[in-house]
């Protein structure tokens, strides 16, 4: 029996379908199987809370550059712990720099600048 080309071809677009729909299934059971393997969302009450001093205020101060410590001679080597959490610290003047007058702030602005 002889079978036509309609046929054939609509017989290949229905094992198509089954293998995509195949495919799918096994992505979200993949998926399912992955998603039971990680933590639970965290609860409300597990939440992070604000202080009850009420919320963080945002804190300004200068910074200077912090001097990275010397080896005691050459043949020492400082390793990252030797050195400090941050490349900057506290100044010891913190009073805020101003525009002076008669300074336009910026190289060819016009002004007489700094004088």
């Amino acid at each position: 029996m002889a079978v036509s080309d309609a046929a054939v071809g609509s017989i290949g677009a229905f094992v198509g379908g089954l293998v995509i729909v195949g495919v799918l299934v096994w992505a979200v059971r993949l998926g399912i199987k992955s998603r039971r393997g990680q933590p639970r969302p965290p609860r409300p009450e597990e939440q992070p809370r604000r202080p009850e001093s009420g919320p963080v205020q945002e804190a300004r101060e200068m910074r200077e550059p912090d001097e990275v410590p010397r080896a005691a001679d050459e043949s020492e080597r400082l390793s990252p712990h030797d050195l400090h959490a941050s490349g900057s610290k506290r100044g010891e003047n913190q009073d805020r720099p101003r525009w002076d007058s008669g300074s336009s702030g910026s190289f060819g602005g016009g002004g007489p600048g700094r004088t």
